[in-house]
């Protein structure tokens, strides 16, 4: 084996040559069988390996398992150098096979080490992302349980990092494609983490990208087979999939948004019926009210605002089409019924909205930007337009003629009439008195309420979170097992 002194004399001859390295064979071939040594001739190949790595093609595969062989070595500080240089060894073919030892590496116990594993990955993703991935993707499929589980949180943490010119189309495009594969045989841990990396996806943000990521959805809720409550698993797999459907890929959020331009429908009073049905889920009526004058039941309906949005936005717009659906005779109780409703849900609405302003009073810039504020900033968005969509629908009779943004829309520039509408809506000084019964009739519903509603206000469709019960090897398609082999 070579010595120390051997190693140096070595080196310098291969530094000396510069550009006609690869003309010395023998010296790059010395530094190679020092892996084979003690503790400071690895130390020293490790850095010098791939420091001439480039001038001899024809020893790559005999350079890149000696380099391999110290990235298992026991010496902690011999990994680490080994690790650290291996994105010098990621150039042409080598870097998949690079991204694929590195992906098995992130299997290490040593924080120091994962971290550089880590490092290292990202720094070859600039090279070569679609390369990286391969290499990521192949461990995935077919590499050990520990290793496919810390590369899937690789992925679902690190991709939203990277550059646009790294995540081109045809890069997410691959994510995509290789996605469907994996996706054919996850954990529920699993498929929740690979929605959001798709979900994430900027090719993905259109119309036609989340029809593709329901369908997903769909997919891994295997609607076909026989649906048995008793069992956890086929409960668990229902539930979450139902989860990620709505919040995630905003099932409700397109229909609101197609509302709108729907154009003439047959069946028209047939679609609303169902749209309003739905509707009167998310409204409830005020709880009964026992003798002392508290709530008979143990607690108050929830108001869920963010399915409220979509589905009253969705049937104010098919309502336009057919004025007279809730006033015609034989609708008189339905529509008794719904103003309860609406009245019921106002009342609570403003007292949110006046909490929400408070919250949100003298914040501006860096403020806003926070978590929490966000949330408080999409929150009285949504607010906002059930209550204008609310007044509408109180008038006497039911008026289809206000219009909002949607809460996840960005903000058009509203023409003047618009804008007083909105200045009408969003301001905290009370409403104007009108001039005619009905429509002063229509204001009162925004009388402070008399009950109590803080306890239940806030539950906002997009915050709420399923977990699964398991993990690996039970629940959605169990995986063997796999021994740990070498890195290869």
């Amino acid at each position: 084996m070579p010595t120390v002194e051997e190693l140096y004399r070595n080196y310098g001859i291969l530094a000396d040559a510069t550009e006609t390295a690869g003309q010395h064979k023998d010296a790059y071939q010395a530094i190679l069988d020092a892996v084979k040594g003690g503790t400071k001739e690895k130390r020293l190949a490790a850095q010098f390996i791939p420091k001439f790595f480039k001038h001899f093609p024809e020893l790559a595969d005999s350079a890149i398992n000696a380099q391999l062989d110290l990235c298992e070595d026991e010496d902690v500080s011999i990994r680490r150098q080994a690790i650290k240089e291996l994105p010098q060894f990621a150039t042409g073919d080598n870097l998949p096979r690079v991204a694929d030892i590195l992906t098995q590496l992130l299997q290490s116990d040593d924080s120091a080490e994962f971290n550089l594993v880590n490092n290292a990955l990202l720094s070859i993703f600039k090279m070569d992302a679609k390369g990286t991935l391969g290499g990521l993707f192949s461990q995935i499929l077919q590499g050990e349980d520990i290793v496919r589980e810390r590369a899937i949180k690789f992925l679902s943490t690190k991709l939203k990092t990277l550059p646009e010119e790294v995540m081109t189309k045809e890069v997410e495009e691959f994510i995509l494609t290789e996605s469907k594969k994996v996706l054919e045989d996850v954990t529920g841990e699993e498929f929740v983490l690979f929605m959001k990396i798709l979900s994430g996806l900027k090719s993905l943000q259109t119309v036609s990208g989340r029809q593709q990521l329901v369908e997903l959805v769909a997919e891994q809720a295997d609607l076909e087979q026989t649906f048995n409550p008793s069992d956890p698993d086929c409960v668990d797999r229902l539930l979450q999939c139902t989860r990620q459907a709505v919040p995630l890929f905003s099932v409700l959020k397109l229909l609101a948004e197609m509302s709108s331009f729907c154009g003439d429908m047959e069946k028209l009073e047939s679609n609303l019926k169902k749209l309003f049905d739905k509707l009167l889920e998310y409204m409830p009526l005020p709880p009964e009210e026992a003798e002392n004058g508290e709530n008979a039941g143990n607690e108050e309906p929830k108001l869920q605002f963010s399915y409220v949005e979509c589905l009253l936005y969705s049937f104010h717009q098919l309502g336009r089409k057919l004025p007279d659906f809730l006033t015609a005779k034989l609708n008189a109780e339905k529509l008794k019924d719904f103003k309860i409703r609406l009245q019921y849900f106002a009342r609570g609405l403003q007292v949110y909205i006046r909490q929400l302003r408070l919250a949100l009073q003298g914040k501006t810039g860096e403020a806003l930007k926070t978590e929490e504020n966000k949330i408080k900033v999409v929150a009285l968005k949504i607010t906002n337009n059930i209550n204008v969509l609310i007044k509408d629908l109180f008038h006497i009779p039911p008026s289809y003629k206000s219009t909002v943004t949607l809460s996840w829309k960005p903000v058009q520039k509203a023409d003047a009439s618009q804008k007083r509408a909105s200045e009408d809506t969003t301001s905290s000084s009370p409403p104007k008195k009108a001039s005619a019964g009905p429509k002063r009739d229509a204001r009162q519903i925004y009388n402070p309420p008399s009950g109590k509603y803080s306890s239940n206000l806030g539950s906002f469709s997009y915050e709420q979170r399923g977990g699964f019960r398991g993990g690996r090897g039970r629940g959605w398609g169990g995986r063997g097992n796999r021994s740990r082999g070498r890195i290869y």
